[in-house]
């Protein structure tokens, strides 16, 4: 079997709005094998998206630990942490997010930015990235000359340039129609399956969890099933 490559051990979240105290997660314990794609499903207010950005590094516990890879995220100290989650972590979002004002190419270049690779090798990395997307002859288009589809490629692509350790989605089929979500989902899979990809996918459609190997679910910031 697999090692484990993430490690989420009696973790919690709280916020607090206006005097409200509110517990996102209550002592949440998740694994994660290497190479497993992995589907997070649970109710609006559930905790998929926050325990998605705990797990990332974009956000830290308000108690117990997060682990990816033997390194305990929630740990790390900012500086530290940017630097760890360029290297070892992409994200993919519902709304894409790319830069309106920069080519397809240009936005997968991004992520590289932040490491000390030549122009040359960064091109490289690009061409290799949009062509495991499919989108090599769509590389010099601007977004808004691209479908949502594409947008998502692109956006996935962006994601995977850097070689990351682990593939973070946050509904990344949730603003496209089903003939594109298919495609999208296809290529995740072709990810998990021929590049070995960890991935983590939050969703809330049953018809794209069903790609993982395995279904989390959550609801009110616990665990409450898990589907193998």
């Amino acid at each position: 079997m697999a090692e484990t490559l993430v490690k989420v051990r009696d973790v919690r979240k709280t916020f607090f709005r206006g005097g409200e105290r509110i517990e996102v997660l209550q002592g949440l314990d998740v694994d994660v094998r290497q190479g497993e794609f992995l589907a997070l499903m649970g109710p609006s207010g559930s905790g998929k998206s926050t325990l998605l950005n705990l797990i990332g590094g974009l956000d830290k516990p308000t108690g117990g630990s997060v682990s990816v890879g033997g390194v305990e995220v929630s740990g790390l100290p900012d500086g530290k942490l940017t630097a760890w989650r360029a290297r070892h972590v992409g994200f993919v979002f519902q709304m894409y997010n790319l830069l309106p004002g920069l080519t397809a190419e240009r936005n997968v270049e991004l992520p590289l930015l932040l490491t000390s690779l030549s122009r040359a090798r960064r091109k490289q990395q690009v061409a290799t990235a949009l062509s495991l997307v499919g989108l090599t002859d769509r590389a010099r288009h601007y977004p808004r000359q691209l479908s949502g589809g594409q947008e998502q490629r692109v956006g996935i692509a962006r994601a995977i340039v850097t070689d990351p350790t682990l593939l973070l989605c946050d509904e990344p089929t949730g603003d496209l129609d089903r003939k594109a979500g298919d495609e999208v989902l296809e290529l995740l899979q072709a990810l998990h399956s021929a590049q070995g990809k960890t991935i983590i996918m939050v969703t809330h459609d049953p018809h794209a969890a069903e790609r993982a190997d395995r279904i989390v679910n959550l609801d009110k910031g616990v665990l409450v099933g898990a589907v193998a």
